[in-house]
């Protein structure tokens, strides 16, 4: 075997079933090596940020890694954004990056750059292979080092004379991983006395998987909690995960501008973390500090990655809390007449099928659509974890690839897109359920909105250089064009119209939401 195909067999041993590639030169040997390793999927993405966005939906729906191809150091960068955001996520993810032969690197050709410090950043591991014998080794610890801290990213750089070299095939599954997290310390008595002393208490709860506080089991023990101490609670503003809908507490998201959040934490005398960070301001504004809860307010139940189900459900069985009171079903109705962000939101929620996923980018309707959806059908929404925009799109094609059996919706915004348009392709090329909503007001409204902070006016420069109406982008064309369906909707009655026809067919489509 060469050493490529060594390192897909040991990625596969090891639970790797899927590598989204956008290979070059340097990875052709790797390319070679699909053909004799036909049970791992390559999933092409046109653009690198394609790929790692996408295997961060992949791994945000499954909880295992899922691989990337990219080429050189430049490649990688190309995907470093959406890399930024499934860190945030902890999301495991593998990314084998190709690089130079070992004996071309020290001429300094004009592709060859500085891997390691490009990948430290956004990876919580990263080595270089040494030669063809250390392989198959060093892809089974890549794989068990996206299992550490809760979920991070592995990156292995490949260099293309011991991808091509030949070796006994050697295939090592490392059954046994010692998973290492950076632990919380949990006494229940110490945080039982915290809670009994506290007046005013405020849960914030933090993403993940089925163990995470806005898992259902988490969700519905912090309902009892709030309940019991007369507490409210709150997603945190960016959740990697959020399981939403009919029969789950109707947890809000913390607004995302400081002054509405610091309504929220301000009057609190006790902010509790359920695997949520402490919380902060955005950006820096003025007048505001950048930490809006100081440390004698907070109590940290779980830290991100750590299991909290368990201790919540500890408090609730030592506080008696009250049985947990289903909310009462009321599936809302399509919205009537123009579009508008509250229109899209309430028409997406009545139209939604059981058990969707949501991809969510973009201000302009997300925060609508959150408000409303605790009264959509059950279904689970992924928010943009890291503010590195460009990543909804690949992160619902990651989505839909993990859980075929389950409808995708990329809720996303025009301006962001077009970072990743061309995951598009993709979804075509894979024949992928996902349904992609634009929200095309032709403008990046979220500078617009932080231009206009405290009264101040839009210049008519700053208008012009936020605007994207000239020309404005024909997205039923675009998509088309990438293989696509796609239409137009410009009232509500259209758009609950065209979700139904297209959550009825099989395959992609998009649908321009004309505002």
């Amino acid at each position: 075997m060469t050493g490529a195909e060594i390192l897909l067999a040991n990625l596969q041993a090891n639970g790797v079933s899927v590598c989204f590639a956008n290979p070059g030169t340097t990875e052709l040997d790797v390319v070679r090596a699909f053909e004799s390793q036909g049970e791992m999927r390559c999933v092409v993405g046109l653009q690198e940020n394609v790929c790692t966005g996408a295997a961060d939906g992949y791994g945000r729906m499954t909880g295992h890694a899922a691989a990337t191809l990219l080429h050189l150091g430049p490649g990688f960068a190309n995907g470093i954004a959406n890399l930024h955001n499934a860190r945030r996520a902890r999301t495991p993810i593998v990314n084998v990056i190709g690089d130079h032969t070992s004996w071309h690197l020290p001429y300094d050709a004009p592709l060859t750059s500085d891997i390691e410090s490009l990948a430290k950043p956004v990876s919580g591991w990263v080595h270089r292979i040494g030669s063809v014998e250390a392989v198959a080794d060093d892809a089974a610890e890549a794989v068990a080092q996206t299992r550490q801290n809760g979920g991070q990213g592995a990156t292995l750089i490949f260099p293309a004379d011991f991808q091509s070299a030949p070796s006994d095939a050697v295939v090592k599954a490392l059954d046994e991983v010692g998973v290492r997290v950076k632990a919380s310390g949990f006494d229940a008595d110490t945080v039982l006395t915290r809670l009994k002393a506290s007046r005013r208490i405020v849960f914030l709860l933090g993403g993940g998987g089925t163990q995470s506080g806005l898992s259902a089991r988490g969700q519905i023990a912090v309902a009892r909690l709030c309940a019991a101490l007369d507490a409210t609670a709150f997603a945190e503003t960016f959740p990697a995960r959020a399981e939403r809908g009919a029969g789950l507490p109707a947890f809000d998201r913390l607004p995302y501008f400081p002054e509405p959040a610091r309504e929220v934490l301000d009057p609190a005398d006790l902010v509790v973390l359920v695997g949520a960070l402490p919380p902060v301001t955005y950006f820096g504004y003025e007048g505001h500090p950048s930490r809006m809860v100081e440390d004698e307010r907070l109590l940290t139940l779980s830290l991100p990655g750590e299991a909290a189900v368990e201790r919540l459900e500890a408090l609730v069985t030592a506080l008696d809390a009250p049985a947990y009171v289903v909310p009462a079903a009321h599936l809302p109705a399509p919205a009537t007449g123009a579009l508008t962000p509250a229109a899209i939101g309430q028409t997406l929620a009545a139209t939604l099928p059981e058990n969707a996923i949501v991809s969510v980018e973009g201000g302009t309707c997300g925060y609508p659509f959150y408000a409303v959806s605790a009264a959509a059908r059950r279904h689970t929404a992924l928010t943009n974890t890291g503010g590195a925009i460009g990543q909804g799109l690949p992160v619902a094609m990651g989505a839909a690839i993990a859980c075929p059996d389950r409808q995708v919706v990329g809720l996303l915004s025009d301006g962001s897109t077009q970072y990743t348009i061309q995951t598009l392709w993709s979804l075509a090329h894979e024949n992928l359920n996902v349904v992609v909503l634009i929200a095309a007001n032709h403008q990046y409204a979220i500078l617009r909105n932080e231009l206009r902070r405290g009264g101040a006016p839009l210049g008519e420069r700053a208008e012009a250089m936020t605007s994207l109406a000239g020309p404005r982008i024909d997205w039923v064309r675009l998509a088309e064009s990438y293989g696509v369906r796609g239409s137009r909707a410009e009232t509500a009655e259209a758009l609950a119209e065209q979700l139904e026809a297209a959550f009825a067919h099989k395959g992609p489509a998009l649908i321009e939401m004309a505002l």
